[in-house]
């Protein structure tokens, strides 16, 4: 299980690598989204918690 587990991380940080080298516009644009959903989720809680104070 461990040596799946391994094996599994080093594919995954491959094709990472492999998508940043061959296409950095597109792979910026993806973090870019990531950070925008949770900045998006951090407002939604405060949000949240404003109107449950008051």
């Amino acid at each position: 299980m461990a040596q799946a587990k391994k094996v599994a991380t080093y594919a995954i940080t491959i094709f990472v690598l492999y998508t940043i080298i061959t296409s950095p516009a597109r792979a910026a644009d993806l973090v870019q989204i990531g950070f925008q959903g949770i900045s998006d989720a951090a407002q939604g809680v405060g949000q949240f918690m404003t109107e449950l104070i008051n």
